[in-house]
């Protein structure tokens, strides 16, 4: 183990892990390449989710942590829980959060999203955010990986299990805000409405413009009204492969 100086802290580093800038505010994160690292869709979201002024958050499968760190740049005086099931996953980004000095805002907690309503109470938060495993078990190879398995397939938890707890942990008026699969659309649809959630927002991200959609952002209210609104593409890259000017400005924190 490698002990590496960060924010001011010793920060221990296991060999085979890094630590990655994320190049906006001065963050960083830990993380094992050859476990499982965030991807696009983890930084979609975080842009994506607006937490208000002193609003208390919670992100439903946090892994290395990766959402809450970025919207903490976002929002100074916004505060976070993070739930975990993975052991090893959630001690990672809890020293990603004492990496960047977020204990204060950042709380990371080992538990079944499941049970979160039980850890945290309920009726407690005015945004949940949540990146949750796309595939239904069944569907696809699963990976030999298995920090990467939970994290691809619904082997822990469903798409069902995400939605009834974020109904239970949001208030009333409050938001849950995710990222997932154009092909679940129907099923995230027909699953917010069965817990009182109301979908408002939806915006689909294509890779370029000749290709379908491979991400959505959706964005629902806990007993809203019905009012659905499409906001425009995302478009991922331009006609030379490059990415266009929105998902720099993405990047870049904008």
């Amino acid at each position: 183990m490698d002990t590496k100086m960060g924010a001011s802290l010793d920060i221990e580093i296991n060999d085979y892990e890094r630590i990655d800038d994320l190049n906006f505010k001065g963050l960083k994160i830990i993380q094992n390449p050859n476990n499982f690292c965030f991807g696009m869709d983890a930084v979609l979201l975080s842009h994506f989710a607006k937490a208000r002024s002193g609003e208390k958050v919670v992100d439903l499968g946090t892994g290395t942590g990766i959402i809450p760190i970025l919207m903490s740049g976002r929002s100074e005086d916004t505060y976070f829980d993070a739930i975990e099931i993975e052991p090893t996953m959630a001690e990672m980004a809890r020293r990603s959060v004492k990496l960047n000095e977020l204990e204060d805002r950042i709380k990371i907690i080992e538990a079944d999203l499941k049970e979160s309503p039980n850890h945290l109470g309920t009726r407690k938060y005015q945004l949940v955010t949540t990146n949750p495993p796309y595939k239904k078990v069944g569907t696809g190879l699963v990976n030999p990986n298995h920090a990467k398995a939970i994290a691809r397939h619904e082997i822990l938890c469903s798409l069902d299990d995400v939605l009834k707890a974020a109904s239970k942990l949001l208030v009333r008026g409050g938001r849950l805000s995710m990222v997932h699969r154009p092909n679940r659309l129907w099923d995230i649809l027909l699953g917010m409405r069965d817990y009182g959630l109301e979908p408002k927002k939806i915006r689909l991200v294509y890779p370029s413009l000749d290709k379908a959609p491979n991400m959505l952002l959706l964005e629902a209210v806990l007993g809203g009204k019905p009012h659905l609104s499409w906001l425009p593409p995302l478009i991922v890259y331009d006609a030379q492969g490059d990415f266009t000017d929105e998902l720099k400005e993405i990047y870049a924190g904008s």
